[in-house]
Formats: C-alpha cells, structure tokens, sequence
C-alpha cells in the first residue's frame, strides 16, 4: 500500500491512497492527483517503516473518466526499505455475485497524534492506516459502473467533513483479484458506503489502446473475458454429469476457435462492431430483466459496448437472457462466435457450456425446444447419444442439469408464420437462460402484431449499429498490398477513402457508405479488392443504387475467391492440396446447392440430404436400380460356380440361367428396397448414425432394441424370400432352366425361413455391436460419413457370415456325391461363399443403400448427380474446399454459407440461369486452366425440377 501526499497549485496539501502495482508504478485514483504540483509517495511496511519518494507529478496514466492514474515511482537507486522490495503481479478480477471485500487505505478517522521521530514526520500529526472489510454486489450503482462497499462505519468527523478523506485511490481486493479503486464516499450514503471504479467497466469507457497501455503498466488483461471471475465456481460436479458437459466443451472450444481461425476474424484485426441497448418497443420491464423483488423501481442496463465486450454485456443482465438484434450482414455471427469463444476463455469446469443452434431448423409447430435442441446436440456432438443412467442419453441430462447454455442463432430464419409460436415456446422456459439472435424487423413483428403477442420474458434486447469510415478504414489499408513509389506508400484503398471522408460527396459516394455500414459487405469488398492484386476499388463508387452496389459485390465474390494464384502449383503433393476447380464450376454447383437449401428451408448444408430435393418417384428409381444390381450381380455371378460344380449342366446353360437369375432377382430386389425407400416414413433413418462399431467393451444397446431389429429383418426377408422362390420355380423353371438344387418343397419351405431369421440375426448382431461415438471422435461432416461408411461395411461382414457360415456347414455334411466333386468341405466352402457374398451385397449393401443415410449419399450425392452434373464428383473435398475459401462455414456436422445474404444470391442466379434457358446449363472445361468457358445445353429430362 501506498500514502499519497499532494500539494496543489493554491497550496493546500491533499492526500490520497494507492497501491504499487509494479517495481516503478503505483495505481491511484484520478482525481487525488489532479491539479497537483509535488507527489509524495509514502511507503508502510507491517513493522512500521517508513519509506517517502518526491518529485514532480508525472503521471504514467490517467483517465477521469474512470478516475484511475498510474504514477511513476522515482528512480532512486538509493532508496532502500520497502521500496526495494519485490512486487509480485497483481490478478484483476470481475464479481458475479455478493462477495466479501477489503481495503487498506489512510482515511481521516485515523489521524493520529505523532509518536515518532520528526524526521519522517514534518507535522505532529499523521495518518495511520485503516484495514476496511466488507461485502460488495455488481447489482449495486448499474448505472454508473460503480462498485458500492459496505464497510463498518466509522463515527462522525468532528469538522463535518467525510471521515473517509484519504482512502481514495485505495485498490479493492476480493477473493486475492483487484476488483475496483476507490474513487468516492457520498454522505447521503451514510458513513458505512464507499463507492469504487469497477475494473469491469474500465473495458466499456476506455479504448482498446487505453486497454492495451494499462496492460503494459499494470498488467491489466487486454479483454474482460480474462478477468478473473468471482466468485469462483463451485465444486467440479459428478463425474456422471461434469464428465460430458466438459468433454463438450472442450469439444466446443475447439470447433470454434477453428472456425473463428478460417474466417480470418483477427486478420488483421476484428472490425469494431458497436452494440446498444435497443429504442424498439420489443423488452421486458427493467424489473424483471434485473429480477428484483415486488415493487422494486429498477433503472435500465448500461448495455452499450463493442464486440469484445459482448460477454460482460450479457454478464450484467441478472436474468441471464438477451436478444440481439441486426440487419443482414450486420455481424450477428460473429458476435455469436466472438460470445462462445470469450466465454469458453473465462469459464472454470461447472460452468454452462455455450453452444450455437441455428435456429433455422427449428419448427416450433412439430419439435418442442429442448427435444429440437437435444436432436442438435447429438448430431453435432455425436457422443451424447450415450444413454444416461436415468434413462434418455447424455445431451438430454445436460440440457435438464441446466448445463447448457443456448446461442439461438437467426430467430427470423425460422418459416414464415412461425415466429410467435416460436416466441412463445421460448417463453414457456422462462428460467432458461440465452443469447437470442435475429432481424429487427422479423423480432418486431413476432413481439407486436397479433393481439396475443408478447415480449420474450425477461430479456434484455440490444442492437448492432452501422460501421463508419474511421472504423473499416485502416481494417481494408492493412489488409491491402502496400504500393511502393513516389516517395511515398500507399494502397489500392487510398483514394476512395479519402472520397469517403472528405468528398467530393457523390450519388456513388453516399452508395458505397451506405453499403460499407455492415461486416459483411467490408469483408466481401476485402476479399475481392484488397486479396486479389490489379483490382481497383474506385468502380465502387459508380453504381447507381446501393442494391446494384451489394449485387456486384456478391457476384464478384466466387469468382474471386476461386481465381487460381499465378504461382499455383498444380502438382503439388499432400492431401490438403487445393483442387483447381474453376470459378464457372464452383459457381454453378454452389449455386445447385443453395437452390437445394431453398427448396428444404434450412440454411443447414447436410451431406445426408444432397439429393433430397429430387422427386420421389427419381429417388426410388435410383435406389431401386442400385440395391437390385446389389442382389442380381453377385447372385448371377454366383451360380456360374455352383451350376458347375453341384450339377451336370454345361458352361452355357450356367452362364444363360446366370443372367436370368441376374435379371429377376435384381428386378425383386430392387422393387423392394426401392419401395420400401419410397414408403417407409422418414425419420432416423435418412439421418447419418452418431453409432459406431465396438466389438470389444460394455456399452451396448438395450435387449429390446435388439429384439426390435430382429424382428425388422425377419419381416423383411421373410416375403422376399417367398418372392425369390416363387420367382425360380415358376419362372425360371417353365423357361427350362431349372438346375435341379432347389430342394424340392423342403427346400422351397426352408428358404424364406432361413433366409429370414439370417436377416434378423444380422440386423440383431449389429444392434448389439453398435454403442455411441466416444468423447475422442470429431464432429467434422467428412468423419461422421466416414464412420457412417464404417458401418455399412460392417454390416455386409455380418450378412456374409451370418448366411455363409451356415449354409457351407450344412451343405459340407450332406452325404454323397455332386458330380465330380465329393461332398463334404469343397463342396461347404463353395457354397458358403456364394451364399454369404450374395447376402453381403444383397442384403448389407441394399439395406445400406436404402435405410441409412451413407447408402442414400452414395446413390445421390455420390453417384447421380454427378451424374448429370449437378455437383463434382469428389463432393465432400469440394465443400471442405469451399470452407476453406471463405464461401461455406462449419457448424457442428453440418455447412453453411457464409451469409444467408450469399446464399440467396447464389440460388437465384442458378434458378434464373434454369429458367432462361428452359434446360440444364453444366460448365465445361478443363480444371485448373484460366480463360473463356463455352457452355452445353442438355436436353434431357431435369428430375428436380420445379
């Protein structure tokens, strides 16, 4: 602690407190300083010595606003005692809730007569120093930032003066992190308030260089999210609930700050996106934001703030629940992103786990809340699937623990008509907390236009403004080439910012500011003008509207970001390579797949549901055509070995009744798989798995799914069994083909028997092997397919040994003969593999193929519409391409584009190409080469179109 002895310029000595935040400063208050002519700094050890510093005033730092000043300790290399003590690095800390609180300070009450030697002591008088003790809540004094004290209140100054004079500057002290300077007593407080500058809200009045100036004085962190949050947390919960919830935010955390990383968000800084508290009539009352007793008065929020800021912003609000409202492209996500990861730095384990939901997904009309959010914790995190002790699975325990904390992206994403539906679920959680994303005007509306309408209960609302000039200015010079000549460095940039601020004030001129106002178009205009060399930005000031001005910025994007390097190297090795796919294809296919999203209402890129856009009837034909090729292939190729080794029959006989069985068979099995693709309701199955393979371990499906899966496969096989044999005795055999091996009506009763309770062993053994995807999995849209892919393979190893095994026993120990073979293990061996690869394929594959969510991808995504053209081959290394690029964002399992403002405008330049030319448009051309591009028209048949 430090004494801090001022003269003043009309000669009155004043005095103040401080503490020595470093080995040469010292942390006070402001206004102790000002106006002073000589400082005095009086260092107090425990044992009383006494160490005094003079010179002249020079502050390192000081602001009044906050009422803070750093003072520098002269360099006197003499001064020993105190001063030349160690001084270890001061923890800055934020409250969350009441806490206990301390102070050492020299107030008035403790003026005392003077006991030692005169030296030290010019007056016979001194002050000695005061230990306060106290409690202190961030619910006190909102509205001007300040700390409020309670402390033991001393008695009455005898000259009516504050009996507290002198412990100004004095640092505040809980739980080992300073969380204020005392800065102030008011009277009308009584003598037991003091009142402090919280260091909390030193973020929302100082700029980030006032930040970043004190950090390297006092070691102040650079962000408030870094402040060290009191009280601290509670114990670490059972592992039965805090082992998930951690592994998820681990999860998490590193999601994000991957994404946050591929958005180039601090290249080479953020853009400063400004927040205030909303003027729309759309909030709650002030009380039950703050959450106060009955007839309380409450007084709005300070919420005003920047994007770094947005944590202590939602922080304050008691309720724990704030909407924040923007226009398109305002940064609504990157607050969101910016929220999670600052959070995910200042929490402790026992904390809410922050997690994004798009909401666009959501029908509020079909999917209550939490199931909805629960299905999205499982697709994205796989792993919470997991069933839970108590029954349902880990991502619903944890949104009851109430150990999630909800980031509902993009309310007005949400279909039409649904918003007061969805407003009113959310108010049925009233105890939930969230951060609420949307458009103002979609909010609006959802808050005000019917009679039944209401306010989302207890939120806070704030609303993103536009930027400025000043702000995106230096953000587009430093991300720009610099040019070197004339004496002087400059950037493309240069010249339309300075039109922008200082004129001549054009039509183009007000355009381009109107459009600059918001993240994204800064961004886009970044990436086109000031990435790419020989491009000039002054043709932005020509447009004649602000819409043909954003029209131009989209359009240009693509082709920008797919615009090949001249130094790219086209044989390069190593798998994250770039693939060289030009701007005419990679437009054309982006623009397939937001015509795709669309078509589904969803802004939610999944891999399971490329190709769901196609008709039914298209679908069901080419599921169909590829689980009868399945079954008709290996069963046609099949009986070539076995027509000649079990029977008499030459090679042509075996090669003709190989096709016919090719043919029929094929033709059963795709009727029944393509139907039951068709009519079977989509749930589950058209989803990707979050199961994985395990042979080995505990986990495993419950009995009664086991049985259930049974069950499936032996009502599915059984009726196509009987229609395969019904198929060989009176089709193939009246054509002259039989061979003899059909078992006659044993064989005939024996078949569907066998063939049924094989399907239900198999589908019984893979509901046994299947247990949840473990902690240590990603949630990457390429791994899920790639476990999903796992499976089906997995699954066709059981068909194969489950139907080969068997029937090779059973036909190795029939006695006699078969033509020149002897029964026994020549004759078991041949037909257990015919018969268990023809259940591999004909049954694993086809049921792959038809009800999971790998099958339908490979048939559609993978097969189909490349194809006819629609998407590349290598679709998945296209999207993790595009993702790299700037064009798709991750978000859990699933992509999405940028920008919905993006995706519109792709998937309207694609259904205006369709529908100017009545036919398919593909691009052509060699990848990887630059120059024109011819376009083909094929005339065929489109089954997606509309």
């Amino acid at each position: 602690m430090v004494q801090v002895i001022i003269t003043r310029r009309v000669g009155q000595e004043w005095r103040g407190s401080g503490y020595r935040v470093s080995g040469d400063a010292v942390l006070t208050a402001a206004h102790v300083v000002r106006d002073a002519v000589s400082v005095t700094l009086r260092f107090l050890t425990e044992d009383g010595e006494v160490t005094e510093l003079s010179g002249e005033p020079e502050p390192l730092w000081e602001d009044s606003d906050v009422d803070v000043a750093v003072l520098k300790i002269p360099n006197d290399a003499g001064c020993g005692g105190s001063y030349a003590a160690e001084v270890p690095p001061v923890r800055f800390g934020l409250i969350t809730q009441p806490v206990e609180c301390e102070a050492l300070g020299f107030p008035k009450f403790k003026l005392r007569p003077a006991t030692t030697s005169s030296e030290l002591n010019r007056v016979p008088w001194h002050r000695d120093s005061h230990y306060a003790q106290g409690k202190t809540t961030p619910w006190a004094n909102l509205r001007t930032g300040t700390l409020e004290i309670s402390v033991g209140a001393p008695g009455p100054d005898p000259e009516g003066r504050s009996p507290w004079e002198g412990m100004s500057g004095a640092a505040v002290w809980s739980g080992g992190c300073l969380i204020g300077v005392i800065n102030a007593h008011h009277l009308t407080d009584g003598a037991g308030r003091l009142t402090a500058s919280r260091v909390q809200r030193w973020y929302k009045r100082l700029t980030q260089a006032q930040i970043d100036e004190l950090g390297e004085l006092i070691g102040l962190p650079a962000r408030a999210v870094h402040l060290t949050r009191l009280p601290p947390p509670p114990p670490h919960p059972p592992s039965a609930e805090g082992g998930p919830a951690e592994a998820l935010a681990d999860e998490v955390s590193k999601q994000w700050r991957k994404e946050e990383e591929e958005r180039r968000v601090h290249d080479p800084f953020p853009l400063p996106v400004r927040f205030r508290c909303t003027d729309r009539d759309v909030l709650d009352n002030w009380a039950n934001i703050r959450k106060l007793p009955r007839g309380a008065v409450a007084e709005p929020l300070p919420l005003d703030g920047e994007l770094d800021q947005i944590v202590d912003a939602y922080a304050s609000v008691p309720s724990c629940r704030l909407v924040v409202l923007g226009e398109a492209g305002s940064g609504k996500s990157i607050l969101t992103l910016r929220f999670l990861v600052d959070w995910l730095d200042a929490r402790t384990p026992g904390h809410r786990v922050p997690v994004i939901f798009g909401l666009g997904s959501w029908d509020p009309a079909a999917t209550s809340l939490r199931d909805w959010m629960c299905a999205q914790l499982v697709r994205d995190h796989p792993f919470l699937a997991a069933p839970a002790e108590r029954g349902g699975n880990l991502a619903r325990v944890l949104l009851d623990a109430d150990r999630i904390l909800p980031v509902l992206d993009g309310f007005d994403e949400i279909p039409s008509g649904l918003h007061g539906m969805a407003l009113k679920a959310l108010n049925q959680a009233t105890t939930m907390p969230l951060l609420l994303t949307s458009r103002p005007d979609e909010y609006t509306r959802a808050v005000n236009d019917s009679e039944d309408s209401d306010v989302l209960t207890a939120a806070a609302v704030i609303e993103l403004e536009g930027l400025t000039v000043d702000d995106y200015s230096d953000y587009l010079i430093r991300a720009s080439r610099t040019i070197r000549g004339d004496g002087a460095d400059r950037t493309v940039w240069d010249a339309v910012l300075a039109r922008l601020r200082e004129g001549p004030y054009t039509l183009g001129t007000a355009n381009l500011a109107e459009v600059l106002t918001t993240p994204l178009m800064v961004s886009l205009a970044r990436t086109i003008y000031s990435d790419a060399p020989r491009r000039d930005p002054e043709k932005l000031l020509h447009f004649p509207t602000p819409e043909a001005l954003q029209d131009h910025l989209l359009a240009a994007f693509v082709p920008a970001v797919y615009k090949p390097a001249p130094n790219d190297n086209r044989d390069a090795d190593g798998p994250r390579h770039r693939r060289h796919w030009t701007p005419q294809q990679a437009q054309h296919w982006l623009g397939y797949l937001a015509a795709h999203l669309e078509q589904l209402k969803t802004h939610d890129l999944a891999w399971w549901q490329l190709g769901t856009t196609m008709r039914r009837s298209s679908r069901m034909l080419v599921i169909g055509f590829l689980a009868g090729m399945a079954l008709g292939v290996p069963t046609g190729i099949g009986n070539l070995p076995v027509d000649l080794v079990a029977t008499p029959h030459e090679l042509g006989f075996a090669i003709v009744r190989g096709l016919l069985v090719w043919l029929l068979h094929g033709l059963v099995a795709g009727l029944a798989f393509g139907f039951a693709y068709g009519f079977a309701p989509r749930g589950a199955a058209s989803k990707p798995s979050t199961l994985r393979i395990q042979i080995f371990g505990k986990t495993r499906r419950n009995g009664a799914e086991i049985t259930r899966r049974f069950m499936l496969g032996l009502v599915f096989a059984v009726p196509t069994a009987v229609v395969l044999e019904l198929m060989d005795r009176f089709v193939v055999g009246p054509l002259g083909f039989y061979d003899g091996l059909g078992g006659g009506l044993r064989g005939a009763l024996l078949f569907p028997v066998e063939l049924g309770f094989g399907a239900g062993i198999a589908f019984a053994v893979m509901a046994w092997l299947e247990t949840p995807i473990d902690t240590t999995s990603t949630i990457s849209a390429s791994d899920l397919l790639r476990t999903n892919r796992k499976n089906t393979f997995v699954h066709m190893l059981v068909w194969l040994l489950v139907l080969g095994v068997p029937a090779g026993i059973a036909i190795g120990l029939t006695p006699g003969r078969v033509g020149s073979f002897a029964s026994g293990p020549v004759l078991g061996l041949l037909a257990g593999l015919v018969f268990g690869i023809e259940g591999a394929f004909g049954g694993g594959l086809g049921y792959g193929l038809s009800f999971t969510a790998w099958g339908q991808w490979v048939a559609l995504s993978r097969m189909w519409l490349p194809l006819t053209r629609r998407l590349p081959w290598a679709v998945i290394a296209f999207l993790d391409d595009a993702h790299d690029r700037g064009v798709l964002r991750k978000a859990g399992a699933v992509y999405q584009f940028r920008h919905a403002r993006l995706e519109a405008h792709l998937a309207h330049v694609y259904r205006a190409r369709q529908d100017c030319t009545g036919r398919r448009v593909h691009p052509v051309g060699k990848p990887g080469t630059m120059g024109e591009r011819k376009s083909v028209v094929i005339d065929t048949a489109i089954p997606d179109r509309r």
